[in-house]
């Protein structure tokens, strides 16, 4: 039950600069925002009942650009929000403008949705001089409201599950998305963080394998008023508004963040990892056009990269309209302060930043030892945690696989485009192909990181689905209403024969078969995989591959499962337990390829399809598209926790992208060698482990097929995958 405070409030103290935001202390709520521009702030509070606007309390208090005040009468539950004044003068960076309500940058708790009108916006919508002119209507009563928040919460003896990097299986999901449809999870509860946390749900992640979900923005977001008018809205929920509150529409409770942590604890109890997909790069008040909701009300010219010779104008890295300005301190402060929130009183266990090139301007060029990443890595908490880069932004220069630091890891989009046209049968991929394998040591070396700075994928939230990957060679995304202009053009996609739904039994086989050969390739490959919500039970978005503003059945998990949807399942969470029971798939170092502490045997050699090793010219043959790599567990050459050496199974992994059957020549490693097969996705599901062979035996590789054989050693249990 949330507070209902007696107006009007009397008792107004000075309060402190500091913690930033509504904090109540258990005897009242201080308050503190920062605007180095400024002239005057304004407290306002409102009725929670009829949302009404009920007082205005003059912040007469300002320590080092702080404006503060401490409201002894005030309690968790209370709305309020602010007003700013001071210049409005574009021209100069300003846009302060008193008639516009703004939120908290540092709020805990939003509660509500934008209703949109012109009177969100600073300017006068349409008006000859655009946004040089002032708009004086009031828009309180279309804005959501700030809530003070209750911290107190039982988290008991939660503990973070410290997953090690290597041992990382990652899936990227949708909160609302991955619940909605959910057949056995409670009506109430779907599409939310109470969902998400609901047995069925846990069930179905630890059944699958899977190490940390990986959630697409949770921070409390915008719906873009032109989507909104077309009856759409911003589903993925790029947009963020709030950088410290669960966004609210994804609770069930009402309660977001005692609901957001309660989330996290369940999911810790079942030892899975929680990463928020966090948007620090820009927000969602646009360019000099958009709407005037924060920090733009604020202090426009702190809180945004303006250009500098005319500052009416954004700084815009990231073709959403304008950069959060991580030069100034206040701003870079309220990034790491939000970053720790998370961590500290959210639990969550990492993040990965969207569009991260744009954090790591200094002047106009990326800067990878900026001071973005220099307090990050001196910071005693969130050091600590997982940090994973979206390594690009639009910006000149944006584009830095491979660039960022040590105790980063970066989604590796090299690995994404060469494992599509690899399978999709293009030429003069094999030497490409094998490093993507391998870990991506020529992209992750240089400065000393490990195979786990590369996220591999296949897909993800932007593009296709797995499904359409192999379903369709064009985006159809016309329900996105842009005449199919937006989303990306370059998919290396193939249909097999026939553009979307078809019932020709071939291409239906061959469609299953491919999707089976790029889950194996992802999980059989060095390096943290990372598998999107719904590929593993054949998700389809419709040819869509730009479903930002689809919330509907176009964007949701379907949970109703077909037969070959269940095989798909049961093969990838066979695959997850594999890949996880065994070292040789997820090495903590790259290979060497050489012999290790003098056993004669090398970690890792490369097969031509007559057994023996590929020569150094060979790796560049057009038309090669047949390979297989020896994968030696006995030399890993690595320790566990306590030192003891680490050993596994030796593997064959054979690969065949050509459409021909090849009888693939089995290398002669050792005396009585036998080679049980462990996979073979031409077989249905992929499941059928296909007899034993010897050394100089030919294993019958069927066209576009993945095969993995394992020579069974004393060293691993019977009973491992």
């Amino acid at each position: 039950m949330h507070f209902v405070p007696h107006f009007p409030i009397t008792a107004i103290w000075p309060g402190a600069p500091y913690p930033r935001g509504a904090t109540w202390d258990g005897e009242g709520v201080n308050f503190a925002l920062f605007s180095e521009h400024a002239e005057r702030v304004e407290l306002c509070l409102f009725d929670p009942v009829s949302l009404d606007e009920v007082q205005r309390i003059h912040v007469r208090e300002q320590t080092d650009l702080v404006w503060h005040c401490y409201l002894p009468e005030a309690r968790p539950g209370l709305l309020y929000g602010y007003r700013v004044y001071g210049p409005y003068d574009p021209n100069r960076g300003h846009r302060f403008n008193p008639h516009k309500l703004l939120l908290d940058p540092y709020a805990h708790d939003i509660v509500g949705a934008i209703r949109w009108s012109d009177a969100h916006f600073g300017y006068r919508v349409g008006h000859p001089n655009e946004d040089l002119s002032l708009d004086r209507r009031d828009n309180a009563h279309g804005m959501p409201k700030c809530r003070v928040a209750d911290p107190a919460f039982s988290w008991g003896d939660d503990r973070a599950p410290k997953v090690p990097w290597h041992e990382m299986v990652i899936y990227e999901l949708h909160v609302r998305g991955f619940t909605l449809n959910h057949p056995e999870v409670p009506q109430p509860l779907r599409g939310t963080y109470a969902g998400l946390a609901s047995a069925p749900v846990i069930e179905h992640l630890k059944r699958l394998g899977v190490t940390s979900v990986e959630l697409m923005p949770t921070h409390a977001f915008v719906d873009d008023r032109h989507l909104i008018d077309g009856g759409r809205r911003n589903y993925w929920g790029y947009n963020s508004i709030g950088y410290f509150a669960p966004d609210p529409r994804y609770s069930a409770s009402g309660s977001p963040t005692k609901e957001f942590k309660t989330m996290v604890k369940t999911l810790h109890s079942a030892g899975i990892e929680v990463i928020l997909d966090v948007v620090y790069n820009h927000t969602a008040e646009g360019n000099h056009l958009g709407p005037t909701l924060c920090f733009k009300g604020i202090d426009n010219a702190a809180y945004y990269r303006l250009i500098h010779d005319a500052p009416r104008f954004y700084m815009d890295y990231t073709g959403c309209g304008n950069t959060l300005n991580l030069q100034h301190p206040r701003v870079l402060q309220m990034i790491m302060d939000s970053l720790r929130y998370w961590v500290l009183e959210m639990h969550v266990d990492g993040f990965r930043f969207d569009l991260a090139a744009a954090l790591a301007r200094e002047l106009h060029a990326v800067d990878r030892l900026g001071a973005f990443f220099d307090i990050l890595h001196q910071d005693p908490v969130l050091s600590q945690v997982k940090l994973i880069a979206e390594p690009w932004d639009l910006g000149e220069g944006g584009y830095q696989v491979g660039n960022f630091p040590l105790g980063w890891a970066e989604w590796n989009d090299r690995y994404r485009d060469t494992m599509r046209a690899y399978w999709k049968g293009d030429d003069g991929l094999i030497g490409e192909f094998a490093r993507r394998l391998t870990g991506s040591s020529d992209l992750y070396s240089h400065n000393g990181r490990r195979p786990y700075a590369s996220v591999n994928f296949i897909t993800a939230h932007d593009g296709f689905t797995l499904h359409d990957l192999v379903s369709y060679n064009d985006k159809h995304n016309e329900a996105n209403g842009e005449d199919n202009r937006d989303g990306h053009n370059k998919n290396l996609s193939w249909n097999h024969g026939a553009e979307g739904p078809t019932a020709d039994p071939a291409i239906t086989a061959l469609r299953a078969r491919q999707k089976r050969n790029l889950l194996a390739t992802l999980l059989l490959s060095q390096g943290v995989p990372m598998l999107m919500a719904g590929d593993e039970m054949g998700r389809s978005q419709q040819g869509n591959n730009n479903a930002y503003c689809q919330d509907n059945e176009i964007s949701w998990v379907d949970w109703r499962l077909s037969d070959a949807d269940r095989d798909l399942l049961a093969f990838v969470s066979r695959l997850i337990h594999l890949r996880r029971a065994h070292p040789v798939f997820h090495r903590r170092s790259f290979f060497q390829g050489r012999e290790i502490r003098g056993t004669g045997i090398k970690d890792i050699h490369w097969l031509k399809p007559d057994g023996s090793e590929m020569s150094d010219h060979e790796w560049t043959h057009d038309y090669a598209r047949s390979l297989g790599v020896f994968l030696s567990g006995e030399a890993l050459d690595e320790v566990d926790n306590r030192g003891r050496p680490i050993r596994d199974d030796n593997f064959i992994v054979l690969f065949n992208a050509h459409h021909e059957r090849l009888d693939f020549k089995l290398p002669i490693l050792c005396d009585g060698c036998v080679w049980h097969c462990v996979l073979d996705t031409h077989h249905h599901a992929g499941l059928h482990a296909d007899g034993s062979y010897r050394g100089g035996d030919a294993y019958p590789l069927e066209g576009r097929t993945l095969a993995l054989l394992r020579r069974q050693d004393l060293h691993v249990p019977e009973d491992a995958p």
